[in-house]
């Protein structure tokens, strides 16, 4: 608990204290698992978490992010020298485009905007099958539509029976189910593989 006030008041100082944008900090995990936790606070069964949001950018100005949610709600996210960022790997501000999609934690400030305190670009976790695999390239079946998945050299790794991450994919075999986290390229049906977790 007392962890979770320091990093709120560091980050609200980030907002209220620096013009600084960008950044890449240690507040929290960037690890692209960590979109998909559960929040820090106990929120209500069926209530939004108020420190969550998701959606598509819209706009960007002065360190500022413009974003429509997909239950069309609209946000505003603060990035400070405090943010980290992930956009298949840790990154910054520059890299963030309008089109792209998101998720952010944080902190909801009284004026209603979102000090973000990590934010993931694109990311997405999705279970398919492998239904072929080619040179750098997993072909997925994820509910009857095809995913084209891309292996970046030097940042995609595999893990295997949950043992630690390697680059290695030589034990990936089509048929077998497979989850992938990742970047979305925008309004394709490809995505950038960060991690495949594999049974091998």
């Amino acid at each position: 608990m007392t962890e979770n006030l320091d990093r709120r008041r560091l980050l609200t100082s980030a907002v209220v204290g620096s013009a600084a944008l960008a950044g890449a900090t240690a507040l929290g995990s960037l690890a692209p698992e960590a979109a998909f936790a559960a929040g820090e606070q106990a929120i209500e069964p069926g209530a939004p978490d108020p420190n969550f949001a998701e959606g598509r950018i819209t706009g960007i100005s002065a360190g500022m992010l413009f974003v429509t949610g997909s239950d069309t709600a609209l946000w505003r996210i603060r990035i400070t020298g405090g943010t980290s960022i992930w956009k298949l790997r840790p990154t910054t501000f520059e890299q963030v485009a309008v089109g792209d999609g998101l998720y952010a934690r944080g902190l909801r400030l009284p004026d209603g905007t979102l000090a973000a305190d990590s934010v993931w670009v694109n990311i997405v976790n999705v279970h398919a099958h492998i239904a072929a695999i080619g040179r750098n390239l997993l072909h997925l079946d994820h509910k009857g539509k095809r995913i084209v998945g891309h292996l970046v050299p030097g940042t995609s790794a595999a893990r295997y029976n949950n043992t630690p991450a390697v680059s290695d994919m030589s034990m990936l075999r089509v048929g077998k189910h497979v989850q992938v986290i990742g970047a979305w390229v925008p309004d394709t049906n490809e995505v950038q593989i960060a991690t495949v977790y594999a049974n091998a």
